[in-house]
């Protein structure tokens, strides 16, 4: 026998009866998208490296260890999507969308890819789902994004065992000033820190307090709080966030030592976490970044987004709120008999087209069996066809739930199972 291929390591399959709860979530999100006028934006899986080494950031360890990256026919270096803001931005900029609206305002879904650990619920392609809204500098629009990820915990029932956690890293010159204090702090420590908080201490010592190492994660803990040295403008910004939030009845806790992984935040910063995941507890993530739009080559142009993972957030719902068993059939169709089999097709493509959802057995197997199969997909009835039923019109027609079983004509079996649909 040959050797199976198998899938790739950190890659997982989605099957069927999984698929049912994404389609499910995905429904979710489609109508809170909508709700709150947000246009739908499907960018491609793969762009050019610079975009993300400018974007996401050269430090990051995204674009430093673990971008999925190759050479093209012409010589150019291509990368799978880590993420998805910086394609979003570069597609706002290339096809002049502010000339549309001077508010953006774009939602996504769609696999990414990273070349990481795999972890609980994170596989090296993973789906996202996310919102970017450019164009508006103001504090309301931090409170909207916000509020649009609590409407989708809301839809699901589990906004109650999720926690905002906030923070802001404030403008340019804020942060400056707040690097500057960092370092001071840091520099009788830096033979402590771990060698990679120790390369990112002149690059980008922020990320420090994002360290999951357990002596970086000691010494920061004294470390001075960004909100400290937020100017006037940053603190004003932070502040309105706060009150519009409470005003909004949306719960939040103030995190000092939240910066988020990406090097183009600004102002404010949050991620929802939730207790049911264990240690890897984040299922979205996002904050503004004002300064990318211009970085990637467009007007100077304020911005904010988030993203959520998929699997994450599924596993959350499974946790809180567990499966049940669902009826996935309407109706399955008994055949008996060999000279049915080539009439069969045109009633149940009729009874399909009638909005019912229908199968029958494609293996000519026993009655017993079809009976069987029709259990297992949960069928709510089945309809028993044999020659003289064939011959009369009718189908015996069995209620699997009452045991009940009746003679039902042909055109009367939709309106008998689904009375609202009619024939």
């Amino acid at each position: 026998m040959p050797d199976k291929v198998q899938r790739v390591k950190g890659v997982n399959d989605i099957l069927p009866a999984e698929a049912r709860q994404w389609q499910a979530l995905e429904t979710v999100i489609k109508t809170v998208m909508d709700r709150f006028a947000y246009g739908e934006i499907r960018p491609p899986i793969f762009e050019k490296t610079e975009l993300f080494a400018r974007g996401v950031g050269e430090d990051t360890d995204i674009v430093s260890k673990e971008m999925y990256s190759f050479t093209d026919m012409s010589n150019t270096s291509m990368t799978l999507r880590p993420e998805l803001t910086a394609g979003v931005v570069r597609s706002y900029i290339q096809n002049n969308l502010q000339q549309i609206s001077p508010v953006q305002k774009l939602w996504y879904e769609g696999p990414m890819f990273r070349q990481e650990r795999p972890q609980k619920g994170r596989y090296r392609q993973f789906w996202q789902f996310g919102a970017e809204a450019i164009g508006s500098p103001n504090p309301e629009q931090d409170v909207e994004m916000i509020a649009l990820f609590y409407a989708v915990l809301k839809e699901l029932g589990i906004e109650g065992s999720v926690t905002l956690k906030i923070n802001s890293v404030g403008d340019t010159e804020s942060r400056e000033t707040y690097r500057t204090a960092l370092q001071d702090y840091l520099r009788p420590h830096l033979n402590e820190l771990s060698e990679t908080s120790q390369r990112r201490f002149q690059t980008n010592p922020l990320r420090i307090l994002d360290s999951k190492a357990p002596n970086d994660k000691e010494l920061v803990k004294d470390a001075p709080k960004i909100r400290e040295c937020l100017n006037e403008s940053s603190t004003s910004h932070y502040d309105q966030v706060l009150v519009m939030l409470n005003e909004m009845d949306i719960p939040f806790v103030q995190d000092d030592l939240l910066v988020r992984g990406l090097d183009y935040y600004t102002h404010t910063i949050f991620e929802f976490t939730s207790d049911a995941l264990g240690a890897q507890d984040a299922i979205c993530g996002g904050g503004r970044y004002n300064d990318l739009v211009k970085e990637l080559g467009g007007q100077d142009v304020p911005a904010i987004g988030w993203a959520s993972g998929i699997e994450r957030l599924l596993l959350v719902v499974e946790a809180l709120h567990p499966a049940e068993p669902k009826t996935d059939l309407d109706l399955f169709l008994i055949i008996m008999g060999d000279d049915l089999r080539v009439k069969a097709p045109g009633l149940i493509n009729q009874w399909r087209s009638a909005g019912l959802r229908c199968d029958s057995d494609a293996l000519r197997r026993s009655m017993k069996a079809q009976m069987r199969e029709a259990n297992r997909q949960g069928a709510r009835y089945v309809a028993i066809l044999g020659e003289d039923e064939f011959t009369q019109g009718v189908v015996q027609l069995k209620n699997f739930e009452s045991g009940e079983q009746t003679a039902v004509s042909f055109d009367k079996v939709v309106s008998t199972i689904n009375p609202q649909a009619g024939d």
